[in-house]
């Protein structure tokens, strides 16, 4: 069988670990406390305790794959802890929100199988350590032999991407102006999908957005709006994006993977980001009152 390690625990990580969990073997790489509390406390998945197998950063496993699912935030912390882990043939695959981290971690492990890919699935909704999700999931790559192998060996189901940059801004761009305007607002998807003025707002944001990826050589932008706009009316009505999870749960957000990093974008080519900029330090009033 497949070893595999997820790093992160969350809404992401628990909906993968149930559903490969029988079929590799699953270890969940976390520090010694953050283990001890899951033990204590199991996380559970659709109300079903699950009974994962964990490991220490300083543990031995022979890992096929690597799958990072940690909040943007954690990652420098997830680059730490799967140090020994990575191999000349080990496969790091980052989950994460945004565009940047499969640059970060390759930075990090310049020899490693870093592969790029995103994630689409109905809302993981996340209470403590329980997470709920309807089981629509699908992870999407660039075209890889060695990790399709491994994916179809698991079960998980998976798309190849023939153009996986493209892919990865069209979900950024939804995620620009779904996840940052929920959480101001407090809008599910059925809110936002169905209100015309949502929409002429996030056509402003999708604008500016791709003035940014055509500037920094992203191609096949032209369909980006229409592209975008489809993939919002495909989610759940009664869905809640992860930062708008995150907010109603008093945690940080995302917002420096999100607007943070278009904005600083901008500044770099010299695009203005007035929309990002303005939902950046609203995002930020509200992450810091989170601090407070």
């Amino acid at each position: 069988m497949k070893k595999i390690i997820i790093c992160g625990l969350g809404a992401v990580g628990t909906t993968i670990g149930a559903k490969i969990n029988s079929k590799c073997e699953l270890r969940i790489l976390a520090d010694e406390d953050r283990i001890n509390k899951y033990k204590n406390n199991p996380p559970r998945f659709n109300n079903i305790e699950q009974n994962f197998k964990y490991i220490t950063p300083d543990d031995s496993f022979d890992a096929d794959l690597i799958i990072i699912s940690t909040k943007f935030q954690a990652l420098a912390e997830a680059i730490k802890l799967i140090k020994n882990f990575v191999g000349e043939k080990t496969i790091i695959v980052s989950l994460l929100n945004g565009i940047s981290s499969e640059s970060i971690i390759k930075k990090n492990y310049p020899n490693a199988k870093v592969l790029k890919s995103y994630l689409i699935c109905h809302s993981a909704m996340r209470e403590g350590n329980s997470v709920s999700q309807d089981g629509i999931l699908e992870l999407f790559i660039e075209d890889d032999k060695n990790l399709a192998d491994i994916l179809d060996e698991i079960g998980l189901k998976y798309s190849i991407s023939q153009d996986i940059d493209y892919s990865m801004w069209l979900k950024y761009t939804l995620n620009l102006f779904s996840n940052q305007v929920s959480a101001i607002l407090k809008l599910k998807f059925g809110e936002m999908k169905n209100n015309p003025l949502f929409i002429e707002f996030a056509k402003k944001v999708i604008i500016e957005t791709k003035t940014v990826a055509e500037k920094i050589g992203i191609n096949n932008l032209e369909n980006l709006e229409k592209d975008s706009l489809e993939f919002l009316s495909r989610m759940s009505d009664e869905g809640k994006t992860s930062m708008y999870q995150d907010v109603l749960a008093k945690r940080e957000t995302e917002v420096e993977a999100f607007a943070g990093e278009i904005v600083r974008l901008g500044k770099k080519l010299g695009i203005d980001t007035p929309y990002n900029q303005v939902m950046y330090d609203l995002i930020k009033i509200i992450d810091y009152e989170v601090k407070k």
